[in-house]
């Protein structure tokens, strides 16, 4: 089974919030024949559109391919969260890291925000708005919250978060479910598909040609790489996989250190004065399998919660209001208006995935969650490598991303089992 087929209907956006609330989509248009291109771009999700954008800004003749829609993946279907940092806090990567390297991956972060921040403000329907909440369950989590506040003022000079206690997160969110946390001003969310489809039309603008619903079946390396589809081929000096959880077998040395996995959102109804987030700011919970929730200008609660490892996605009303009404039991009566899944990819390490695969192909991925700020930023850097400035690209690339263990039979099993344990133990307490 295929998973850009498995829950979906071919070339169609998936019935969600986002998408009955999008902007003007691109039409579409399948490859046909031959193509010639400086470089090939697999996959139009954040990757590939930014990366298009940048190298068509520079004067690249590009090509994208995409097998549905433009940002019809996980780029259209997240929380639409902004967060401040790497995926790995600064304590962990400055074990790993030198201090002068640690810096300029914040440096790489906080600029991946910044980008964000400022494409949106020229995109309508993206409507940045600021405020990330991290709601802690546990008194020691709260205080580690409140310690690595003080560490990025002190040693970064970030001054966009502060910590909450008890009382403050509760008045907050409208729940007393959590311990305390922080709230970061600096952070943000926004509308992820509108976002996906503003990069499509600038990258579009720029010179850029994306040919939608033309899937890539096989890709042959060479001093002029092939990416052949079923109705043409592109002839390219350089290729991008920017595929995500979606790249299939594609690229076995890309797909054994990147695993895809599904997550779940649904939206209720406008809820007016009863909404309980009183404030249009996103929030992130510190569970393994974290529930994230915002609340959409006209009121709404979207509410991501429950994950799985397979192909088929499960009922997803009922595995997402399940942590919902766990955080406020007070919308038991609430319509849930929309409901749908998607597939994101993660690393063992958390850590996103950049590598050459070789001469002339390359690779970004398995953004963990993450990916909103950081796989926009990751087409920049890609689009600096690709011309031969690459000391950006070069770095993320030393990030620790091993191979999942077994094959492609036998890790989402064992990845299966693990998660299972690791969320058992989280509800537990242990």
């Amino acid at each position: 089974m295929n998973l850009l087929y498995a829950n979906d209907r071919p070339g169609h956006y998936p019935a969600s919030y986002y998408a009955a609330s999008a902007t003007e989509a691109l039409p579409v248009e399948m490859l046909q024949g031959e193509e010639r291109a400086d470089v090939c771009i697999i996959g139009a999700g954040y990757t590939g559109l930014s990366a298009a954008l940048h190298l068509a800004e520079r004067g690249r003749k590009v090509v994208v391919l995409e097998a549905h829609r433009a940002g019809w993946g996980a780029s259209g279907r997240n929380g639409g969260q902004v967060g401040s940092g790497q995926r790995r806090d600064q304590d962990w990567i400055e074990g790993r890291f030198s201090r002068e390297d640690a810096a300029r991956l914040w440096q790489i972060a906080e600029e991946a925000k910044a980008l964000v921040r400022d494409l949106a403000a020229e995109m309508p329907g993206v409507d940045w708005r600021p405020g990330v909440a991290h709601a802690c369950r546990h008194p020691s989590e709260v205080r580690e919250a409140a310690a690595y506040a003080e560490k990025l003022n002190r040693d970064y000079g970030y001054e966009g978060i502060r910590p909450l206690d008890r009382l403050e997160m509760a008045d907050l969110l409208g729940t007393p479910a959590y311990a305390g946390g922080d709230l970061d001003m600096g952070a943000g969310h926004i509308h992820p598909l509108n976002f996906a489809l503003g990069l499509a039309h600038r990258a579009v603008a720029a010179g850029a040609k994306i040919f939608q619903q033309s899937p890539v079946e096989q890709v042959e390396p060479g001093p002029l790489a092939r990416v052949i589809t079923r109705t043409g081929e592109v002839r390219a000096e350089q290729v991008i996989f920017a595929c995500n959880g979606y790249l299939g077998g594609l690229e076995p040395s890309v797909s054994a250190r990147v695993m895809p996995i599904n997550n779940f959102i649904i939206a209720t109804e406008p809820l007016g004065d009863l909404a309980p987030l009183r404030r249009e700011i996103a929030v992130a919970d510190s569970r393994f399998v974290v529930n994230y929730w915002r609340r959409t200008p006209e009121g709404r609660i979207l509410f991501g919660g429950g994950e799985s490892y397979g192909y088929k996605f499960p009922d997803l009303i009922r595995t997402v209001s399940k942590p919902m009404l766990e955080v406020y039991p007070q919308l038991r009566e609430a319509k849930i208006d929309y409901a749908w899944g998607g597939t994101l990819a993660i690393t063992a390490t958390r850590c996103p995935l950049f590598t050459r695969v070789r001469p002339g192909i390359w690779s970004a991925s398995g953004y963990s969650g993450h990916g909103v700020a950081m796989a926009t930023m990751a087409g920049r850097i890609l689009s600096e490598a690709l011309i031969g400035e690459s000391d950006r690209f070069d770095l993320m690339a030393r990030f620790p991303t091993p191979r999942f263990p077994g094959g492609q039979m036998t890790r989402q099993p064992v990845l299966a089992l693990a998660m299972t344990w690791y969320a058992l133990r989280d509800r537990l307490g242990l």
